[in-house]
């Protein structure tokens, strides 16, 4: 199997994830709680930024060694406008959306915050990623990425990758300081008095860089060659195993006791400064790290390790990860991801429509929807999913 098909096959698995974790309904559903997340400060959205910055190093470091920086920039920056596109039309098409069905405005009243086209303030802020509606928020802060990658892959391309990661380590710090705040207060301010809403974004994009960026330099090392990940992750050496095990241990009971409350208050207040899901805090940079290690232990090594416990666990997260569905999905994570935004509102909507649903009713609507989530996929490989080719016709010549 190709590393690009196990690639595919982890964005795919994450895409499925954050439909179901997205899918809200009154009083909640089951399939929520059957995640990773249960047993790790670790989510769907860290790992497929991470993929996302691992494929932009992988793609565009080999076309600015053989093309040069500004060709590689170019296409970095084109890819940029193409998700702002997408972005901006997910946007268009759930407001229009909110227009033609009957009381969408007061069942998506939270998600929008009554934006409406009427509004060409609202509008502009959302344009300008400062009001971002509900689960639109990955797309915005991979755009401001991409703006930046350009460079960051030419240094890494140039050798310097630890000028990369300190300086991405240190953007990483001044989040957690909130340093940020002396740019968005005021902007803050000012749009509390001009539009009423604050800034709103789920992502501190100086805390969730760093998860970006370490995927970038790990995939422009592959692309040049000048890593050999079988010789980091090799099956006789246990320390790196070892100590991703052990990270992951340190914080699965943590997980489970912060989730249910059952530490001491004055614990849970300091644990909580640690924990900033937004700021992609300490917490969550460790568990990452540990959890990401681990699995790229198993996946590289694992398959020739003398232990069979370890062979099969490695085959059967290969298997997982190489599943036909989850490599579709994974080919379009960004078709995917703008189709699943807009199947979440829809069922937000249907549910905000109607009496409680039960238990029962609310998964087969989630198994309806991870049906739903593949038809962009099947859709633009409908012509090699179903044995079609397009054959160019040759016109008749005329005398």
């Amino acid at each position: 199997m190709k590393r690009l098909d196990i690639i595919d096959g982890m964005r795919g698995y994450f895409l499925v994830f954050m439909l179901i974790n997205h899918l809200i309904f009154a009083g909640g559903y089951w399939l929520v709680e059957i995640n990773h997340r249960q047993l790790a400060f670790v989510e769907d959205a860290q790992g497929f930024v991470f993929l996302s910055g691992l494929l932009i190093g992988m793609v565009y470091a080999r076309k600015m060694q053989k093309q040069g920086y500004a060709a590689g920039r170019d296409l970095i920056w084109a890819r940029a406008f193409e998700l702002y596109r997408y972005a901006m039309g997910t946007v268009f098409v759930i407001l229009v959306a909110q227009m033609l069905l009957p009381n969408a405005y007061r069942v998506w009243g939270n998600w929008l915050a009554y934006s409406h086209f009427d509004d060409p303030l609202r509008l502009s802020l959302i344009g300008g990623f400062l009001f971002q509606p509900t689960f639109m928020d990955i797309l915005p802060q991979y755009i401001v990425y991409m703006l930046f990658a350009p460079l960051a892959v030419w240094y890494c391309v140039q050798g310097r990758y630890g000028t990369v990661a300190l300086a991405s380590l240190l953007i990483w710090t001044a989040g957690q300081l909130g340093l940020q705040r002396l740019v968005t207060e005021p902007v803050n301010e000012w749009m509390l008095r001009t539009d009423g809403e604050p800034i709103r974004a789920s992502f501190n994009l100086l805390g969730w860089q760093l998860v970006f960026f370490t995927g970038l330099i790990a995939g422009v090392l592959t692309a040049t060659g000048r890593i050999d990940w079988h010789r980091i992750f090799k099956p006789s050496d246990t320390v790196i195993p070892g100590l991703a095990l052990t990270i992951c241990l340190f914080f699965l009971p943590l997980r489970l006791l912060t989730a249910h409350d059952l530490l001491p208050q004055y614990m849970l207040d300091k644990f909580a400064t640690m924990e900033i899901r937004a700021d992609f805090g300490p917490v969550y940079a460790m568990n990452f790290a540990g959890v990401a290690l681990l699995i790229a232990w198993v996946l590289i090594a694992g398959p020739y390790h003398r232990a069979a416990w370890v062979r099969k666990a490695a085959a059967l997260l290969t298997g997982l990860f190489t599943l036909r569905y989850l490599r579709l999905l994974g080919r379009h994570s960004l078709h995917i991801y703008v189709w699943h935004v807009l199947i979440v509102y829809m069922v937000y909507y249907l549910d905000g429509r109607t009496p409680m649903l039960s238990q029962l009713t609310k998964t087969t609507i989630a198994a309806v929807a991870l049906a739903l989530l593949s038809l962009p996929a099947l859709w633009r490989e409908r012509d090699k999913l179903f044995g079609r080719d397009v054959v160019a016709v040759e016109k008749p010549k005329t005398r």
